[in-house]
């Protein structure tokens, strides 16, 4: 892999799990007896990424002494939100702001990334480099959803993404490749990331990339209950 950072958001309130995170933030919730976080490591190791920055707000000692007291032989920093959480474009900003690196490679943990994605992210961090692009989202076809219920955020067209106001076809996985240098017009403050994703879809400037692996994502917790008795 060229790119040598990658970053896990971990801050938000996982309301949609509650009760279970009420007392435990979601990325800690575990499938199979492995949490979302370490699973997103472990996947993360096997592509030879040197580093790994994890942003924190809410229930944040957990994550602090969960990757403490784990070997995970990787470097690892954590990077508290501050005093109010910053959203996702916020987030990913913070988390890059002390980094020499330009490209990085970001993950939603509430996915269920297994090593099926392997291939996948290779390749799509060998299209994002030979076209120079800023900003590359791993999608799927909503058939490789588990979560039937999910609604699709875009269409994709020869790697191009759009937005359909009556019917989107593909589902953002929550994986994607961003240039920070996208994210410094919004300034320091809490902005999610579609806002940046939106401002691109207006240049014809949003790019995706197409997955065909099951799409197992923790939607609520009615899925978490059924994705964790299926494993």
């Amino acid at each position: 892999m060229r790119i040598e950072t990658a970053l896990i958001l971990c801050a938000g309130f996982g309301k949609r799990l509650n009760p279970l995170t009420l007392k435990k933030p979601k990325p800690l919730l575990e499938i199979n007896g492995i949490t979302l976080l370490e699973n997103t490591i472990n996947l993360i190791k096997k592509l030879n990424i040197s580093k790994i920055k994890i942003n924190s707000y809410y229930l944040k000692d957990q994550i602090e002494n969960f990757i403490s007291k784990k070997k995970f032989n990787i470097d690892i920093e954590i990077i508290d939100d501050g005093d109010k959480i910053l959203d996702t474009g916020g987030g990913i900003l913070n988390l890059t702001k002390k980094s020499k690196d330009n490209n990085f490679l970001v993950f939603n943990p509430d996915t269920i990334w297994n090593l099926d994605y392997f291939d996948v992210i290779q390749e799509m961090e060998s299209y994002y480099f030979k076209n120079k692009i800023d900003n590359l989202l791993m999608v799927v076809n909503k058939s490789k959803s588990f979560d039937k219920r999910l609604k699709g955020d875009f269409e994709l067209k020869i790697n191009l993404l759009t937005k359909n106001q009556k019917f989107n076809s593909h589902i953002f996985t929550g994986c994607q490749i961003i240039n920070k240098n996208l994210l410094i017009k919004f300034g320091d403050k809490s902005f999610s990331i579609i806002r940046v994703w939106e401002d691109l879809i207006d240049q014809n400037k949003l790019y995706g990339f197409e997955s065909f692996t099951k799409f197992e994502h923790i939607t609520d917790i009615e899925i978490y209950k059924k994705l964790a008795k299926n494993y």
